[in-house]
């Protein structure tokens, strides 16, 4: 059976892949710092048939992004897939951008990835084959929004950490992408205080070609595709998904 670690699996688009790799037959390790709703989604797939177990980690610790990874490696062998997920976007205006706040986000969502990873990748490399898929955003890739300056410079610096590593790694039979989601129906989106909020998602589906926001399924499906021997070929892209955002925008 295929082992696949989540990073931020309790709620979102982390909850959704747990889930898509559930019913595809991997044994899932659900993690995020949200320990009930991690456990619930470790729950439901053992519900519907599937085998998953639930750890905590918050990826801005190097002790424990290490520990956990060496514990489900003793069990398990060697991770054949990593996404690294977990991620938070704070609207922060810029005169109120502190240091400790940049700080804090490139914490959970670049270095917070990269932690997770460098444990994975030794066992990974050693099995000589594996998929790493890191989650940035349309704001990573071509898109701005005033008040996220950080957000945007970590996401797009998660497109730069999918190159470099897609590249040292591609020789041991590593894979790395990324997916960068466009509008999605998620907590964050429907934040009014971080985010767009209910009425301005809806707003959004007015501007989107395919004229509606993204599920979280829409991108986990897309997640697990880039993990399965069908992108066997395919490292080192960051793939949009989005209704057609970007593009139809002008």
């Amino acid at each position: 059976m295929k082992t696949v670690l989540i990073t931020g699996a309790g709620i979102g688009i982390g909850r959704a892949t747990a889930l898509a790799f559930g019913k595809a037959g991997y044994r899932v390790i659900v993690t995020d710092v949200l320990q009930d709703e991690g456990a619930a989604v470790a729950a439901e797939i053992e519900a519907d048939g599937g085998t998953a177990e639930f750890h905590p980690l918050d990826v801005t610790s190097t002790e424990q992004s290490n520990a956990v990874v060496a514990r489900v490696e003793a069990a398990h062998g060697a991770l054949d897939t990593l996404v690294c997920n977990a991620g938070i976007a704070h609207k922060v205006p810029l005169d109120q951008l502190t240091d400790e706040k940049w700080d804090h986000t490139f914490d959970v969502d670049l270095k917070g990835m990269i932690r997770v990873i460098r444990a994975a990748a030794p066992k990974m490399r050693a099995a000589g084959q594996g998929s790493v898929v890191c989650l940035s955003s349309i704001m990573g890739v071509a898109y701005g929004w005033d008040e996220h300056v950080h957000y945007s410079a970590a996401k797009s610096g998660v497109v730069g950490l999918v190159r470099g590593l897609a590249v040292e790694l591609a020789a041991s039979g590593v894979r790395v992408n990324g997916v960068a989601p466009g509008y999605i129906r998620t907590a964050q989106a429907l934040s009014e205080q971080h985010s767009l909020g209910p009425a301005g998602l809806e707003k959004a589906a007015e501007f989107i070609p395919m004229g509606r926001v993204g599920e979280a399924a829409d991108i986990a499906d897309v997640i697990c595709f880039l993990a399965s021997d069908a992108a066997r070929y395919v490292t080192g892209q960051v793939v949009t998904v989005d209704g057609g955002l970007l593009v139809g925008r002008y």
